[in-house]
């Protein structure tokens, strides 16, 4: 793998071997094109969310590889939508709702596609300062 796992994001290190070479591989590609640095990062990441979600605190593939949300179908150096933070907003509500019940959200058998997307994103997120312990 191009980077040491230890420079890895903690949600990376969590995850399968799959996801940490996607991320390094396009970080390393990134930072030939546009140097070290958060551009490169952003880059990294958004290959990742194409071939994987995030769940919990960690990323696990994907069941159809493409873009996970808005922002991500747009692209390009100025891309306009949301981001999902890692949640595959692009999938099928009831993708969305087994990530619910995988993650133990409450209330999620009343939610809409979208405040799944975002309970989600709240939960992932939950769990990620968890992990790290913040």
């Amino acid at each position: 793998m191009p980077e040491d796992f230890e420079d890895l994001p903690s949600t990376l290190q969590r995850s399968p071997e799959s996801a940490r070479k996607t991320y390094a591989e396009a970080k390393e590609s990134a930072e030939g094109t546009y140097g070290a640095g958060e551009r490169a990062s952003r880059t990294a990441y958004a290959a990742l969310k194409h071939t994987h979600e995030k769940v919990g605190d960690h990323w696990e593939p994907k069941e159809e590889k493409g873009p996970s949300d808005s922002q991500a179908q747009s692209g390009g150096p100025n891309p306009s939508g949301e981001s999902a933070g890692g949640v595959d907003a692009n999938a099928s509500k009831e993708h969305l709702y087994e990530r619910a019940q995988q993650l133990g959200v409450e209330g999620r058998s009343d939610m809409t596609k979208d405040e799944l997307v975002d309970a989600l994103q709240k939960e992932n997120d939950r769990q990620t300062r968890r992990s790290r312990g913040d």
